[in-house]
């Protein structure tokens, strides 16, 4: 009954996982739930030798990537235009390409790895990413995708995805050094 509801408590984060990197809430659901039944179908092949959060977002990975494969052509990519331009990257460099402003101090960022906090910051920032670059670093980051996978899933160029990955990592850099390294460290726990 313990693991049952060990599951049950874990839920939450892992929808919230699903539901940033397929951007529909019945596709989150969906793999949430196959994620659930999965764990509840085989309990002896989680070892213990990670946390339950990793060994269950293991699982999901795997589940996101099955539906993303599977509903490509229900996914709209039309918002990732190659020749769009925010003008986000005059906000963030100078005309001869040096960063307008230097990177706050970070302190030791491995220890704030650690922290589960931080976490929740990083999560937060990810989820104030455009939908579409959100999506994009996620599938690159977090479910480990190739770059040619990405590519082929989302029918995009590499150019296109690498300036997607580059602008998604600066608007993190700049949320993560306002929300969590330029926050007083008093604040943390």
């Amino acid at each position: 009954m313990a693991f049952t509801d060990d599951l049950a408590e874990q839920r939450g984060y892992l929808l919230r996982f699903a539901r940033l990197q397929l951007r529909n809430d019945a596709w989150a659901e969906d793999v949430v739930s196959e994620t659930i039944v999965a764990a509840l179908a085989r309990p002896q092949a989680f070892e213990q030798r990670s946390q339950l959060k990793t060994w269950l977002v293991g699982i999901l990975k795997h589940k996101v990537v099955d539906v993303l494969r599977q509903r490509a052509r229900e996914v709209n990519v039309d918002a990732l235009d190659e020749g769009h331009d925010d003008g986000f990257d005059a906000l963030v460099f100078t005309a001869d390409g040096h960063f307008a402003s230097p990177p706050a101090d970070w302190g030791n960022p491995e220890q704030d790895l650690s922290s589960r906090q931080f976490f929740m910051v990083l999560e937060a920032c990810t989820e104030k990413l455009p939908a579409t670059m959100g999506r994009v670093f996620l599938m690159r980051e977090w479910l480990e995708l190739s770059c040619e996978e990405i590519c082929k899933e989302l029918q995009i160029t590499s150019t296109n995805l690498y300036v997607q990955l580059h602008r998604a990592r600066l608007r993190l850099r700049e949320c993560l050094g306002l929300s969590w390294f330029q926050a007083p460290s008093t604040s943390r726990t």
